[in-house]
């Protein structure tokens, strides 16, 4: 076996309704989302996932296959497929309503070559497959960096207070978390994004920690100190997929910079402000790209050549 990354969590078939009233059809799930981009990067990404054996499950399947995407056992053993109602508005921000189940596959873990594992999202929180996350994340610590996206669903996850005691408990597993200033804001109201996450690298012990800003960008904080850039101007279509395609680049860049990996932990944690700024810019122009075009599309390592 490569050396490879595994995700953790949910694909599915993102219905997409638009506001001139057009409906249409896309894979997606925000850990498939993640998982094709690092394929689409030329990286070894494996998905352990609950698909039905079913006409979307097929459309699921061969969408992840054709960006080299492998689904690992057990991935299709759920009754039918999961789908998630996206709506969006006149400026392309969607919300979602969902019709989903979610469990972990039997047999699902990290191995010595599975260099990250990454979750979050709905997989981290709906059961019966949340419990087993935790145990699988858990449990890869000895073997692989720990990175999560909480990628908060507000219908999903309750009340936000009892939703961050929830999402903080994966934190401390956790080496590299991404998530969005709306996130922070639902979970931590009052509370400036950036100050939450500067207590989730300092007290609750992540190495690095994302907010994304949207159109004004992202900001990282390390243990050193925090590096900020601009988004890329480009037309929005819509921003599906936009945080996991960012996610997937971050973990992209990680693997470039040979930071992933359990023995690779502490140079994690002394990542340098030069090396940030690289990475952020990456996933700046891969999420630039994801956003420019319909749906969850993430781009292909050749359209980023001068990226």
């Amino acid at each position: 076996m490569t050396q490879h990354v595994l995700a953790v969590g949910e694909a599915l078939v993102d219905v997409v309704r638009r506001a001139d009233g057009s409906v249409a059809e896309h894979p997606g799930g925000s850990l498939a989302n993640v998982a094709l981009t690092l394929g689409r990067l030329g990286r070894d990404a494996r998905l352990a996932t609950w698909l039905g054996r079913d006409t979307r499950g097929d459309t699921v399947r061969d969408w992840l296959a054709a960006s080299h995407v492998t689904t690992t056992a057990g991935s299709d053993g759920a009754e039918r497929t999961s789908v998630a109602q996206a709506t969006l508005d006149a400026t392309g921000s969607a919300t979602y309503e969902f019709d989903l189940d979610w469990r972990v596959p039997a047999g699902a873990a990290a191995t010595a070559e599975t260099l990250a594992v990454h979750t979050g999202s709905i997989a981290a929180v709906l059961e019966p497959g949340a419990s087993d996350v935790r145990t699988l994340v858990d449990a890869a610590r000895s073997t692989s960096t720990i990175t999560y996206d909480p990628n908060a669903r507000p219908v999903l996850m309750g009340e936000p207070a009892q939703a961050r005691t929830h999402v903080e408990a994966l934190v401390r597993l956790a080496d590299v978390v991404k998530v969005s200033d709306e996130d922070l804001e639902w979970l931590a109201a009052g509370t400036a994004p950036l100050d939450v996450a500067r207590g989730w690298v300092h007290d609750l012990g992540a190495a690095l920690v994302v907010v994304t800003f949207g159109g004004d960008g992202a900001t990282a904080v390390t243990r050193s100190g925090e590096v900020h850039v601009a988004s890329r101007a480009v037309t929005v279509v819509d921003t599906v997929g936009a945080g996991d395609s960012f996610m997937g680049a971050l973990l992209d860049g990680l693997w470039a910079a040979d930071l992933l990996g359990a023995d690779r932990r502490e140079a994690l944690r002394g990542i340098d402000p030069t090396t940030v700024q690289t990475l952020l810019e990456r996933c700046s122009a891969v999420a630039a790209v994801t956003v420019s075009r319909a749906g969850a599309n993430p781009p292909w390592s050749d359209e980023l050549e001068d990226a």
